[in-house]
């Protein structure tokens, strides 16, 4: 059986697009029979914390060696990277808000790129960790932008994403949301359209069986 994470990254409730967009993809699998866990993270009933120096030092400080404090701060930590490592499949909700991404979801990738656990550093650089999972990010944005120019969205979460070695990476995109029902509407039925490909996608791909991390992980090391 599969198992799927969830992140709903919107600050809003019903009004979320992209947290509709990410539901209705788990409608769909459902609705082809496809057989999962789900595991579901939304950031507006749990926030994530912003990194700062006392969490840095808490990552760097030898395990026996933590207060209570620390060790609260790197269990947190630790359980968005378990998440991660044990889903097969994950879902990001991905409301553009001023250009780019929510700024828990920027902090959500600051505790899970961590080294040793999600990549590692080499002589020839950077290798990203995470190995059989796909990634189907679903956004949402109330104009229509360009990648590079007034999309900063989609770049940097491919390349974060890429980072830690997840390159299966699919963008279900709704724009247009505030240029008139029009739009909006169209905006919506691209993104259910897509929606229906990746579901039928995911029921019949029998290429992710389990889920990974690479074998060669380095414990202990922390990002600087």
């Amino acid at each position: 059986m599969k198992n799927i994470l969830a992140i709903h990254s919107s600050l809003f409730e019903e009004n979320s697009v992209s947290s509709l967009l990410t539901n209705e993809l788990i409608a769909d699998l459902r609705a082809e029979g496809e057989e999962f866990e789900l595991v579901e993270r939304d950031f507006r009933s749990e926030s994530i914390p912003h990194l700062d120096g006392k969490w840095l030092q808490a990552l760097s400080t030898d395990e026996a060696e933590r207060d209570s404090d620390q060790q609260a701060k790197v269990k947190f930590s630790d359980s968005l990277i378990e998440e991660l490592m044990e889903a097969d499949t994950i879902l990001i909700g991905l409301p553009m808000y001023n250009f780019s991404v929510p700024s828990m979801l920027k902090a959500w990738i600051d505790h899970i790129a961590r080294a040793g656990e999600t990549f590692k550093y080499t002589e020839t650089g950077s290798v990203g960790l995470l190995t059989n999972k796909r990634v189907f990010l679903l956004t949402a944005m109330g104009g229509i932008h360009e990648p590079g120019k007034t999309d900063f969205l989609r770049p940097y979460m491919k390349q974060a994403l890429s980072f830690v070695g997840l390159e299966d990476v699919e963008f279900i995109t709704a724009d247009g949301l505030n240029m008139g029902p029009e739009k909006r509407g169209q905006g919506l039925s691209n993104a259910r359209d897509q929606i229906r490909a990746a579901a039928s996608a995911l029921t019949n791909d029998t290429s992710i069986l389990t889920s990974g991390v690479s074998e060669d992980v380095v414990h202990g090391e922390v990002q600087a």
